[in-house]
């Protein structure tokens, strides 16, 4: 029986070569490469997202302010953006990040995560630079990109935002009738639930596909779109039916920041998770000023088991939270 200790040496020349060749692409159009803290106050609040607590009694040191948790962090966002208001250039990151609760064929609790923001960029010069980075890493001449609201009128007949929530109800009950009465008042887990079972299995099997202007209701930290004011300036790359990366223009309104943020502890409370501090050093380097910028997180893990044809990101990582 082979030892659940050992770590998997299986792809390891193959993912050196991709955060290598990761590297290489923004090294190369100008980016500096930063090392965010993984350990910080900031805390990026996310409806579904669950970061780790660290209490401050174990650092064996007085807190600054008082604080009684760090956070391991779910993505380098914040201190990312506190660089850029601070007065940075177009940076990027590649290192690890940690979620709660996350584990199998596409999730891991400690993963490692490309983030970039490229100064200067809107919605269109995002979409630009992610594709770009699909088509040189995994070997394709172009890439598609399609509207949120296109796809679901292709393949489920109706519009995502102006169709009647017992529509979309209807067709999730298709999917899995329980999940869907209990999603039921939940206009934008119907969504999800109806994307990721529906359309996202069908994208990205000949080329990468990036999919644009979600609804607002799923706008996170993007602007409100200039084309579509139903929708945010929001962008996600999916290859072989997996979603890779997302990407926003990035709101910089700080006003807005907070109210989006307080909405997201309601729904956090509402699904019985635990409400996250408002109070963030983010919120106050935005109201210091953001400069515009466009950014893109991407899952390097799931990136290298679609370049190698795999299924499970266990087969590409050394360590998982089972054997780490």
């Amino acid at each position: 029986m082979k030892d659940s200790c050992l770590p998997n040496l299986h792809r390891l020349r193959e993912r050196s070569d991709l955060l290598r060749n990761l590297r290489e692409f923004f090294d190369q159009r100008g980016f500096l490469e930063v090392q965010p803290p993984c350990l910080t106050t900031d805390c990026v609040i996310d409806p579904y997202i669950d970061p780790l607590r660290v209490d401050t009694r174990e650092f064996q040191l007085i807190p600054r302010n008082g604080e009684e948790f760090y956070f391991l962090q779910t993505s380098p966002e914040a201190a990312m953006k506190r660089m850029l208001a601070a007065g940075a250039p177009s940076i990027y990151s590649l290192g690890p990040v940690f979620r709660a609760g996350e584990h199998g064929d596409q999730h891991n609790l400690e993963f490692t995560m490309l983030e970039w923001y490229e100064l200067g960029a809107d919605v269109e010069q995002g979409i630009e630079i992610l594709g770009a980075l699909a088509c040189d890493i995994l070997k394709t001449v172009h890439f598609e990109v399609h509207s949120y609201r296109h796809l679901f009128r292709d393949y489920c007949g109706f519009d995502p935002i102006d169709a009647e929530l017992q529509t979309l109800v209807e067709c999730a009950t298709e999917i899995d009738s329980s999940l869907a009465m209990s999603l039921a008042e939940d206009r934008d887990g119907v969504l999800d639930l109806i994307l990721s079972h529906v359309i996202q299995p069908e994208l990205g099997h000949d080329c990468p596909v990036i999919v644009r202007d979600y609804p607002l209701s799923q706008a996170a930290l993007a602007k409100t779109s200039v084309q579509d004011k139903q929708c945010a300036a929001r962008f996600e790359l999916f290859v072989a039916g997996m979603e890779l990366a997302n990407g926003y223009d990035e709101l910089r309104d700080p006003d807005e920041l907070l109210t989006r943020f307080r909405a997201c502890n309601e729904k956090r409370k509402k699904s019985g998770r635990r409400t996250l501090p408002l109070e963030i050093p983010l919120l106050k380097a935005m109201q210091v000023g953001l400069p515009q910028c466009a950014g893109v997180a991407l899952g390097v893990d799931r990136l290298l088991t679609v370049q190698l044809g795999e299924k499970n990101i266990s087969t590409v990582m050394p360590f998982t939270i089972l054997n780490a």
